[in-house]
């Protein structure tokens, strides 16, 4: 690689993480990936595979935007949330728990969870249709969950560095479920065919309301970022667009286009995702498979913070 192509990697790695990390990044990657100690999840298992990819930004667009759909989960984001005032604030305080979960020793695991579960009890009130809602509803929790999952499983198998096997995607999804438990989250999907099951199911609950459409709008086209920035935001966005299941469209008055989002969505989306994955490569980002200490075995048994 040549000196400027080097610098040129080096610097898109820094921006990239700087937005994800903050600037107790450095920090928290010594606590999360050279800190001894069990872990949660081995190295071989999918569930690092997934977490560790540039396809991640795609996927927690995505995630996003079909959490949206619930009237209580979007009434809570609106009303308790300050994603317009610091979006990048609440990016990185999902990404460390992702980070503590998957990657972390188990004490550190347990830490993040226990800080997400004691702001999930603040987190209550009316929505607009006069339903109240808590962020500790077991129920509630399961959807945000499901919407979760689904899309960073989805965003990997598109975007991914490597297509899990379907046994891989089971794998996947039940050690996903293994973190939801200890959310708080009953009987979450572990298997990929009941993630889609459970995410059917929501589908009577779910509606493009106006909290909805403004959020999405904001994701989409106004969030703060440098001018330099913006093309390549634009890929990822319409990237996560393009993997949004047709029946979301219209409630979230999303474009539906599927030639497009195959072909040049699709294909902007791959470019955006691979350069992402080469810059981060030598930015400070520890690599997939360290591994310090010994993880134990979620067995055949993460969820966004909501705030």
């Amino acid at each position: 690689m040549s000196g400027q192509a080097g610098e040129l990697r080096d610097w898109l790695g820094s921006q990239v993480l700087r937005r994800v990390a903050g600037a107790e990044g450095p920090a928290r990657r010594e606590r999360i990936f050279a800190a001894e100690g069990e872990r949660w999840f081995a190295d071989d298992r999918p569930i690092r595979r997934v977490h560790a990819d540039a396809s991640m930004f795609v996927g927690g667009l995505r995630a996003l935007l079909l959490q949206s759909l619930h009237p209580l989960a979007i009434a809570g984001v609106a009303q308790h949330s300050d994603y317009r005032h610091d979006p990048w604030g609440r990016l990185q305080r999902t990404s460390f728990f992702l980070a503590a979960t998957t990657f972390g020793p188990a004490e550190e695991a347990e830490q993040a969870v226990g800080r997400v579960r004691a702001v999930h009890r603040r987190v209550r009130g009316v929505a607009p249709d006069g339903r109240t809602y808590a962020a500790s509803d077991p129920h509630l929790m399961r959807w945000v969950h499901v919407a979760e999952v689904d899309s960073f499983l989805a965003a990997y198998q598109r975007y991914g560095a490597h297509r899990l096997s379907p046994a891989e995607c089971d794998g996947y999804v039940a050690d996903t479920a293994f973190v939801a438990e200890r959310l708080g989250i009953p009987d979450p999907p572990r298997t990929a065919a009941r993630l889609a099951l459970a995410l059917r199911e929501f589908r009577p609950e779910l509606a493009g309301t106006p909290q909805a459409r403004s959020a999405a709008r904001y994701l989409l086209l106004q969030a703060p970022l440098p001018l330099a920035a913006r093309p390549p935001y634009s890929a990822l966005a319409g990237a996560a667009v393009g993997l949004m299941p047709a029946w979301t469209r219209w409630p979230l008055r999303l474009p539906y286009l599927p030639a497009v989002d195959a072909t040049l969505g699709r294909a902007a989306g791959l470019g955006i995702i691979t350069t992402i994955r080469w810059a981060t490569r030598s930015a400070g980002s520890p690599p997939p498979h360290v591994r310090r200490g010994e993880a134990r075995d979620p067995g055949p048994s993460a969820m966004d913070e909501q705030t």
